[in-house]
């Protein structure tokens, strides 16, 4: 025996129904008494509570209509017109705060609606405007407020309490360690790390002049070093490195690769070779240090990525930089300064453009995450150790 639908409310749809005449000759009092009626014939019926909320919204009965709104809302929390009216009432009654959270739901609802009439694409580009004019307000209340305290701050407060900030007024992603190798728990999940963690800048830096010609003087002599960064195996699918696949358009010459040095390019490059001697590169055999000039060609994108391993920083020595190139860590995009080094965590959500007529050359160059103690880079060493003498250990790829 098959069950069937329960048969119409017959009170129900004629007090609807003369509700609506009512309502569509401005007889709002009578729509409303209607309306009412059709509710208590049928109180589980959503659409009904809506009529009941228009005709005591036309009446300007601010609190009949937000409580046959709220009935409606208890039968479906994810009522779009509901909660567009209620976003409204809240707003005409001067509850910017009601209204504000309201709007937010409103706008998230509205993106999984494939049809709106005109009308209603009105209404939501006017509750888009409001709760921009809102959110604006917010933000410049508490940046204002905040401004001295960061100002005051140390290097390491104000970057980590803008980012609080930003996140927390929705202006800006937090992007977590996303490792295709070794993931080292609870290390901070820092797009850049502070230049306070690496003393040793200054020293690298001073040297800029002499590495970069050490790096022109290679290149005008046609290396054989220099070799396309992206070399993808045969048999690969067709995905986001394919356009730099065997190219030059984003060149390394390497200096040092999986622990091992590159020796002719260590030769002719004295100097940058003393300065990657002098800084603490992580030593794990068969794995790192690696050290390599990065040369990205004019026009040319490398594709947002992550990393292998968070238990090192990446370091950016910028040689060559034309005026508009950009490096993009996690939510913060950064120009390359020209003898500024900085580190970052590749395991963060990354990419680089140079838009260009010029090339862009950096030296970049791996040490351990300054977030390791000494007897956790010990204990990563070991492991490696110990996990090679099996020989199951994978190699762990460049950077």
């Amino acid at each position: 025996m098959t069950s069937q639908p329960p048969p119409p409310n017959v009170a129900a749809q004629a007090a609807n129904q003369a509700g609506m005449m009512a309502l569509r000759d401005r007889d709002f009092a009578a729509a409303a008494r209607l309306f009412a009626q059709a509710t208590e014939a049928d109180p589980g019926a959503g659409p009904l509570w809506l009529n009941l909320a228009s005709a005591h919204r036309a009446l300007g009965d601010d609190r009949a209509e937000m409580a046959a709104l709220d009935r409606a809302l208890d039968l479906n929390r994810t009522d779009f017109i509901a909660w567009l009216r209620k976003a409204q009432l809240h707003q005409r009654l001067g509850q910017d705060a009601d209204a504000f959270q309201a709007w937010h739901g409103v706008l998230q609802l509205a993106q999984h609606i494939s049809s709106l009439s005109e009308q209603t694409i009105a209404e939501l580009q006017a509750g888009m405007a409001y709760r921009d004019a809102q959110q604006q307000r917010l933000s410049d209340a508490v940046d204002q407020g905040i401004a001295a305290r960061l100002d005051g701050a140390d290097a390491t407060t104000r970057r980590r309490g803008q980012a609080f900030v930003d996140r927390a007024l929705g202006r800006r992603a937090i992007y977590h360690n996303d490792c295709s190798g070794l993931y080292y728990p609870f290390l901070p999940a820092d797009e850049f790390f502070d230049d306070a963690h690496f003393p040793w800048f200054a020293e690298l830096e001073r040297h800029t002049d002499a590495i970069r010609a050490e790096l022109l003087g290679l290149l005008a002599d046609g290396t054989s070093a220099l070799r396309p960064y992206v070399s993808m195996e045969k048999g690969v699918p067709q995905n986001k490195w394919s356009t730099l696949d065997h190219k030059l358009d984003w060149g390394a010459c390497f200096l040092w690769e999986y622990g091992k040095p590159n020796q002719p390019v260590l030769d002719r490059c004295p100097v940058t070779a003393s300065a990657l001697q002098s800084v603490p590169r992580a030593q794990i055999n068969g794995r790192s240090p690696s050290a390599f000039f990065s040369l990205l060609q004019p026009h040319t994108h490398i594709p947002p990525h992550t990393g292998v391993t968070n238990t090192r920083a990446i370091i950016h020595l910028p040689l060559i930089v034309p005026d508009g190139c950009w490096f993009r860590v996690g939510a913060e995009t950064r120009p390359w300064v020209q003898g500024k080094a900085f580190a970052f965590d590749d395991t963060i959500d990354h990419e680089a453009m140079n838009p260009t007529d010029q090339m862009r050359a950096i030296l970049i160059f791996d040490v351990w995450n300054p977030h390791l103690s000494a007897a956790e880079q010990d204990l990563i060493r070991d492991y490696y150790h110990l996990a090679d003498t099996t020989g199951l250990a994978p190699a762990l790829p460049s950077i």
